[in-house]
This record gives C-alpha cells, sequence and structure tokens, in this order.
C-alpha cells in the first residue's frame, strides 16, 4: 500500500472537517446554553418583581404565608423545566458527537480493512490466517462497541424516564405541602 500525497492531503482535510465538526457543534451547544441562561434570568427577574409586589400588596400575615406558600410550586416548576432544558442541550449535543465519533470509526474500520487487504495480496503464502483473524478481531471490536454503544443508550433512557417521573411528583408533593402550610 502506498502513502502518496494526495492520500495525506485527503486525510488531513478529513480531520480538518472534523475537527471543525466538533468545533461548530461546540459553539452551537454553548449558545444555546447562553440563550437559556438568559431566558431563565429574564423570567426570574420578572417573576421575582411580579412576587414580591403580591407579597407586598397583602395585609394580613396568613394571607402572605398563602401567597408565599403558592409561589413555591411555580418556582419549583420553573427551577425543574431550567435544568430540563440544559440537559436536553446536553444530550443533543453528546448524541451529535456520538454520531462523528461513529462515523470516524467507520472510516478507521474501512481503512483498516483496505490496508489487510493490500498486505494480504502482498503476504507470502500461509499469511491468510493470520489476516483473518486479525478481520475476526476488528470484526468483534466492532460488535462489542456496538453493544456498548446501544446498552448506554439505553441506560440514558431509562435514567431519564425516571429522572422525568420523579421530578414531576417532586413539583406536585411541594405544591400540596405548600398548600396544606397555607
Amino acid at each position: 500500500m502506498n502513502v502518496t500525497p494526495e492520500k495525506i492531503v485527503a486525510a488531513n482535510t478529513a480531520s480538518l472537517e472534523t475537527a471543525a465538526s466538533v468545533a461548530s457543534l461546540g459553539m452551537s451547544a454553548v449558545e444555546r446554553l447562553v440563550a437559556l441562561n438568559l431566558n431563565t434570568v429574564r423570567a426570574a427577574i420578572a417573576d421575582a418583581g411580579s412576587n414580591a409586589e403580591a407579597v407586598l400588596a397583602v395585609k394580613d400575615p396568613k394571607a402572605a404565608l398563602s401567597v408565599l406558600s403558592g409561589l413555591a410550586e411555580p418556582t419549583l416548576a420553573s427551577m425543574v423545566a431550567y435544568y430540563r432544558s440544559a440537559y436536553g442541550i446536553l444530550v443533543d449535543c453528546g448524541e451529535e458527537l456520538g454520531k462523528i465519533a461513529d462515523g470516524q470509526i467507520a472510516e478507521l474500520n474501512k481503512n483498516v480493512t483496505i490496508a489487510l487487504d493490500a498486505l494480504t495480496k502482498s503476504a507470502p503464502g500461509g499469511s491468510e490466517v493470520a489476516v483473518a483473524a486479525v478481520k475476526s478481531a476488528i470484526a468483534a471490536a466492532n460488535a462489542t462497541y456496538d453493544s456498548v454503544t446501544k446498552a448506554t443508550k439505553k441506560v440514558a433512557e431509562i435514567a431519564e424516564a425516571n429522572v422525568s417521573s420523579t421530578t414531576g411528583a417532586a413539583v406536585k408533593a411541594v405544591g400540596k405541602a405548600a398548600k396544606k402550610a397555607a
């Protein structure tokens, strides 16, 4: 197998394109997180102002306690929504990075297979068994990688479902506790 300047340029170009994709993905995630944070701060400031007005408008201490306890559930719901959104952004970024990594692994496998085929053509007689063993090892490694990737995705889905149901129950429980306290 000959390494030509064209092959080196092509490999470098592919590496640069991958690096640019990863950098673009990172910047996109940062932009989305910054926008989420700005929107959350805006909403928090607006909520704080209206909440302060509501509390200051109350003349009776018992009514003030009722107003304050009524604010607990929406505040917690806002916090949960923020964390869910941030988590969603990070999950999306992770999935995109996974796709890039999968593409790189597929390209590496293709190149190794091409190299092994070229090596087989120029190898001395009887080396086919060794080449077949290497190919078999590569296939086993790929199968293991696929299994681990699928299992990891399944665990992440289960964890996400558990977090969603738990946070929903927590928001409801806080709301009920706040209403009882009032």
